[in-house]
């Protein structure tokens, strides 16, 4: 009597559509293009996955990471995935199941699914945090079970005559915890559904507010939130969340999710240098890592600070004010104004080649870390203006470049 054959056993890569906050990274980062997304959920093709592994570490949540045996001619497909509202249990495999050690041992590998992603594909900064990082904590709540937070401060951080409506606004916690640190990000749950009748996904949103709270020792933070009403094209769109968000008053409540984020961090070790690199709302987490390095001036634990700031106008640059308020040896500050009268349109990476020397001399530091922030098409821009600094002294940038992946140096953070 012939014994049955074993069954192909697939480790089937999905996306935990409770945990996930649609922030795009995985699908940006996949090199292979196996993931995608609709309205309502993102996820992986079982045909196309080949299990490289590049999207999981840049994933803010952790919903990246799961994983099911399931009998390959059984595979989840793309269209069931997308009408999940929760992650399938385990199922049970046939007893004629090959254990994956076993079909390890009887197939060859295919050495495609352990190559290196083409280098078009590797992310431009590292998927680790600076080795000196406080550990971060994520996911404490959920879509599931999210906290209730109280606004406790609204304020217009822009020119109230500029088309730029970016609002500072304070979220209290009460007794319940909250343990944030610099470089992470919340999800708002706006109220409402969507066009499918499905409550409305959280929004992500990077703090503004240091590891101690917007008002030191109090259990608060803060965010930086832009009114959208137009989308990229310049078409008019209403922005669920910015708009619920900016137009909040004084006690009401909001459901939050998280924190998220355990990679764009700060440094804890004494005397880390910080090149901060930003436009619009992108200032929030540098403004958390400034106000976090300003709070410990008094230790003599602050590292050198240069700031490159990027906004149309003063009047559309938030916090303007108070930070042209800190100590000029305290912070080295750039701004980088495209639409100001009478003055030449200049983005952040042109401040960053007219710096060089100073931006070099950092760049040797092995303390110095970089974070970049904003919009998706600033990355190219500010990579260049640091291979053209690295250039302009003989140095071989893509070398440092790769050092500053590896030692989790080099943070973009963009949208």
């Amino acid at each position: 009597m012939n014994a049955p054959l074993p069954v192909d056993v697939l480790k089937q890569h999905l996306i935990d559509p409770e945990i996930c906050i649609r922030c795009n990274t995985c699908e940006e980062t996949c090199p292979v293009d196996a993931i995608t997304h609709d309205s309502a959920n993102y996820v992986v093709d079982p045909d196309i996955c080949n299990g490289c592994m590049a999207c999981v570490p840049p994933c803010p949540t952790g919903s990246i990471d799961n994983w099911r045996l399931v009998v390959r001619a059984e595979a989840y497909s793309v269209q069931e995935q997308l009408g999940w509202e929760e992650l399938p249990g385990e199922k049970s495999l046939p007893a004629q199941a090959a254990p994956e050690s076993t079909q390890a041992e009887s197939a060859a590998p295919d050495p495609a699914a352990f190559a290196e992603p083409p280098a078009a594909a590797m992310p431009a900064g590292a998927s680790v945090p600076p080795w000196s990082a406080a550990h971060p904590y994520v996911n404490l709540y959920t879509h599931k079970t999210p906290m209730t937070a109280t606004v406790v401060g609204n304020y217009r951080v822009t020119g109230t005559d500029t088309e730029s409506d970016i609002h500072h606004i304070v979220l209290d916690f009460g007794e319940l915890p909250f343990p944030v640190l610099e470089g992470q990000s919340i999800g708002i749950l706006p109220p409402g559904e969507d066009a499918q009748g499905r409550p409305h996904h959280a929004r992500q949103y990077s703090l503004a507010s240091p590891r101690d709270g917007e008002r030191a020792g109090y259990n608060n933070l803060s965010l930086t939130v832009k009114r959208v009403t137009q989308d990229y094209g310049g078409a008019a769109a209403h922005g669920v969340c910015s708009n619920y968000l900016c137009d909040l008053a004084k006690n009401d409540t909001v459901r939050v999710i998280g924190p998220f984020g355990h990679t764009f961090l700060m440094p804890n070790h004494p005397r880390a240098n910080l090149i901060m690199i930003c436009t619009g709302t992108g200032s929030a987490p540098m403004r958390a890592m400034t106000e976090r390095s300003r709070r410990r001036i008094g230790t003599g634990e602050v590292g050198r600070l240069m700031l490159f700031f990027g906004a149309r106008t003063e009047r559309e640059l938030p916090y303007f004010g108070p930070l042209m308020k800190l100590p000029r040896d305290f912070i080295d500050i750039n701004l980088a104004l495209s639409r100001e009268a009478g003055q030449p349109k200049r983005y952040v990476q042109d401040l960053i080649r007219e710096r060089a020397p100073a931006v070099r001399e950092l760049l040797a530091d092995r303390n110095t870390c970089i974070y970049v922030c904003g919009l998706k098409g600033m990355e190219v821009g500010v990579l260049d203006a640091l291979r053209e600094v690295m250039v302009q002294a003989g140095e071989d940038w893509s070398i440092l470049h790769d050092v500053l992946r590896r030692e989790g140096r080099l943070h973009f953070e963009t949208y």
